[in-house]
């Protein structure tokens, strides 16, 4: 009987590795098969932008080496997908879903990338993402860029896929990998993770590199991992962690990497965990459907022994609104980040992308590129606008201190439980985590997950809960892809 790849695993994956049972050559090409039955046929989910034209030597290379050597860990042969601001130093491009980036090759790969294939796995290709991290223009849609085009929900096409992190969402919940690497700056992991039913771990800003990633923010600005399991995730996790100096957001996580996270996957993790329902402001927009879904998963945990503080209401949570933050550090980092691409890049500035989109208006200005000529215009790249420091301080004051940090010390919470990705924007201008488990589905396909969230570093406290959530609920379901056959 042939190797099932819809719905494995990682540990499943091993075990076959190891046992003969399959190669990591035949885990390639099983991937890329399904990839070209499902992601540019019939509907095009178009969730790949691009394919590693390296990836079966390197398959091949690691079934050498696990003949020889044995497996140098849980990621050894596995097939991993990218998302496309994540740098990798060979015959691939990095563009952020942009055709002004279209040819664009990074010199080196992103410090994650490097800890990835030090881990043994196999780099297969790069996901599409909404062009630039949804910070191109207002009004687009997640999951579209002009190099890409459009990502469309698999569960049901007439939703949305989520932003920006859509192509590597869809691409784990379709099976076209293993597991997928994505960003956030706000929302961009959670968000379509959420839609895709899968599992997102968007990290303590910190606890991994962002060096050698395409960047939005550099104070909110975070990779993490997408899977199918909360196991999984935390492989993933574990293969990307590693002190780097070159950002400096990492110092202070050198005594709260706990390095194999894997220690605190507890199936009954839930019993006596504090759990708090931050109903006011969140719940306003939820929706009827996605709400008995959410109380859906409250009971189950109350069920498992959870201690549900209800409510647990975020006293700032109505105060958090616009901020400049992003708006002023998108053209200071991406401009630090062109100009370590080289003097030979095809894009030195963000002015020379806005000219690029100027210049071929009916390839690259579908929906136009307004946030980009503010960022360009109405800012100064050197952050020093009198507007900038004063809400990046209120962010912090807000979100943390006055905000997640009051409503957890107040009621002893163990984690915060927000729908779907609600609670991403404050949890993003505090820097903190945040994981999203699959909790169902609406009445007509849209998938649904809930989100467990916590203080800086808390990810051994959140991995513990989603682990026994996803372990009792069993939500996921894998898309049946009919249509598309």
């Amino acid at each position: 009987m042939a190797f099932e790849i819809v719905e494995t695993t990682i540990t499943k994956i091993q075990a076959a590795l190891d046992s003969g049972e399959i190669t990591s050559r035949q885990l390639v090409l099983m991937y890329l098969e399904r990839i070209a039955d499902h992601d540019k046929n019939g509907l095009t989910v178009n969730s790949v932008i691009e394919i590693n034209p390296d990836a079966l030597f390197i398959a091949d290379a690691m079934d050498t080496e696990r003949a020889r050597l044995g497996a140098r860990g849980p990621l050894h042969g596995v097939p991993v997908m990218l998302k496309d601001n994540i740098n990798t130093g060979d015959k691939m491009h990095t563009s952020a879903g942009s055709l002004a980036l279209a040819d664009s090759f990074a010199g080196e790969d992103a410090f994650i990338v490097s800890r990835l294939r030090k881990a043994g796995a196999v780099i297969l290709g790069k996901t599409n993402m909404t062009e630039f991290a949804n910070f191109m223009t207002m009004g687009m849609p997640s999951g579209y860029s002009s190099r890409g085009g459009q990502t469309l929900n698999p569960y049901n096409i007439s939703k949305p896929t989520g932003g920006s992190s859509s192509g590597s969402a869809v691409a784990v919940a379709c099976n076209f990998c293993t597991v997928s690497v994505g960003t956030e700056t706000s929302g961009s992991i959670l968000n379509p993770a959420s839609l895709g039913s899968i599992v997102g771990i968007k990290p303590t800003v910190g606890l991994i590199s962002r060096s050698g990633i395409l960047p939005l923010s550099n104070t909110q600005d975070t990779a993490g991992p997408m899977a199918r399991t909360v196991h999984d995730a935390v492989l993933l996790l574990n293969a990307m962690l590693g002190q780097d100096e070159t950002d400096a957001a990492m110092g202070a996580s050198l005594e709260r990497n706990h390095g194999d996270y894997t220690e605190f996957l507890d199936g009954n993790g839930l019993q006596g965990a504090r759990i708090g329902i931050p109903r006011d402001y969140y719940f306003e927009e939820v929706g009827e459907d996605r709400i008995a879904l959410y109380e859906a998963a409250v009971r189950l945990m109350k069920d498992q022994g959870a201690v549900i503080v209800d409510p647990a209401n975020v006293p700032t949570a109505r105060e958090v609104r616009y901020s400049t933050v992003l708006l002023n550090e998108f053209k200071n980092s991406l401009n630090a980040y062109l100009a370590k691409l080289g003097p030979g890049a095809p894009m030195r500035t963000l002015k020379d992308i806005i000219a690029f989109n100027h210049a071929h208006p009916m390839e690259t200005l579908r929906y136009g590129q307004s946030t980009l000529l503010d960022a360009e215009y109405r800012t100064s790249g050197a952050l020093t606008e009198p507007q900038y420091l004063r809400d990046r301080a209120a962010d912090l004051r807000l979100c943390k201190e006055e905000g997640i940090d009051a409503v957890m010390r107040e009621h002893r919470l163990d984690a915060l439980l927000f729908p779907a990705d609600f609670g991403s924007r404050i949890m993003a201008r505090a820097g903190y985590p945040s994981i999203v488990v699959p909790a169902g589905y609406t009445p007509d396909g849209e998938p649904f997950g809930v989100t467990f969230a916590g203080m800086a570093y808390a990810e051994p406290t959140l991995i513990r809960l989603a682990y026994a959530f996803e372990r009792h609920s069993k939500a996921r379901k894998s898309p049946s892809l009919r249509s598309f056959i």
